[in-house]
């Protein structure tokens, strides 16, 4: 299998995660969140797999990150949404694993890249997983930040959220 064949199948691998996740979460706003991850992963697939069969393909812009921000936004009941499901928060560090190899796949084949299409294709690659790894960051940051939070409102510096 060359480096190529095995993205195809990682990337594929990751579509069934998510679904796997969007159908635990099927009754609740992160159904839509999963499911956009698992709509950019086949995406992803698909470009890899013209590319290794020699096709066309175009690298797109997508807007995966803004959407998902702006399911994370909004009312505190969406905290109180996706914390009932027990172990959770597991499957989204398992995730944002996931994604954080991903990155690290993308860089050395990027490093290795011995063409600028190649190059290219990469590039927009590891864009691509690094916004996956900033919504998976950002929703276990809201699961765990109400369980963590113990300084005094009246004290020290806090960050906004």
């Amino acid at each position: 299998m060359n480096s190529l064949e095995f993205a195809i199948k990682m990337e594929l691998d990751g579509v069934e995660y998510y679904k796997r996740q969007a159908e635990i979460n099927k009754d609740n706003r992160l159904n839509t969140v999963f499911l956009l991850l698992a709509k950019d992963e086949a995406r992803h697939a698909k470009i890899l797999e013209n590319e290794f069969k020699e096709r066309d393909y175009e690298l797109t812009d997508n807007d995966t990150l803004a959407e998902a921000n702006n399911v994370f936004k909004g009312s505190r009941d969406f905290i109180n949404e996706f914390k009932k499901i027990p172990n959770q928060l597991d499957a989204y560090r398992l995730a944002l694993e996931k994604e954080r190899q991903s990155i690290e796949l993308y860089k050395k084949f990027l490093s290795e890249a011995m063409d600028d299409k190649l190059t290219v294709l990469f590039e927009y690659l590891v864009q691509q997983e690094k916004d996956h790894y900033k919504i998976l960051e950002g929703l276990i940051l809201l699961v765990e930040r109400p369980e963590e939070w113990v300084e005094s409102a009246e004290f020290g510096t806090r960050e906004e959220y």
